[in-house]
């Protein structure tokens, strides 16, 4: 069976974990450009983005440099673990150093992190913003990510509650006691309001927004 487009790649982050290096080490040690494996470059312009492969040179290089044959290669793509999909991540101090982004402004170079994104699963969904109560922080049509399994909260959280009468709230939350909750609008012109817990059908805390 071929390898699909997230096993390929999946394959050669995980020859460079095994080598104790990073994708841009990998890529330097087979004689290739240090971006050649950069998360930026495996997906092209567009809606959905394209996906990128790696080129048969690019590949056969890297198995040179690690003596890792084809079969292996292969093995490691079908057998490598599931992981969350990835974005690189970067302090926003260090963002203003050079180095840190090519001439297009996608990351480059060493010294990215990555940011794990949910993977969709039944726990997670979306709801679109409603209102004004949480403005600058979220606009009417801003669209949150909410997910069910993210029930333990603490103050300061941005959090969906849903109530037993049916009303659905994107607030923050400013305390929290044995008995209640008191939720918090960003907005000053709306005041906090106290939910005794028994009035609670749920309340789950919001991952990321899009706007």
């Amino acid at each position: 069976m071929p390898l699909s487009h997230a096993q390929i790649w999946k394959a050669i982050d995980g020859l460079a974990r095994r080598e104790g290096l990073s994708p841009s080490a990998l890529a330097r040690r087979a004689g290739l450009d240090a971006t050649s494996f950069n998360p930026s470059k495996r997906f092209g312009p567009g809606e959905p983005p394209r996906p990128r492969w790696p080129s048969t040179e690019s590949l056969t290089r890297v198995l040179q440099a690690t003596g890792v044959s084809l079969g292996d290669f292969a093995e490691l793509a079908r057998d490598a673990p599931e992981r969350p999909a990835a974005i690189p991540m970067l302090g926003l101090a260090r963002a203003g150093e050079d180095g840190f982004f090519d001439e297009a402004g996608l990351p480059t170079g060493d010294g990215w992190e990555q940011t794990d994104l949910p993977r969709p699963r039944d726990a997670l969904f979306s709801l679109r913003i409603d209102g004004d109560s949480m403005i600058p922080l979220y606009r009417a049509g801003d669209r949150v990510v909410v997910d069910r399994e993210a029930t333990r909260v603490r103050k300061g959280d941005r959090v969906v509650v849903r109530t037993r009468d049916g009303e659905t709230l994107a607030k923050e939350v400013a305390a929290l006691t044995a008995r209640s909750v008191t939720l918090a609008s960003i907005n000053p012109a709306y005041a906090p309001r106290t939910l005794p817990r028994v009035d609670i059908d749920w309340m789950a805390r919001i991952l990321w927004v899009s706007q």
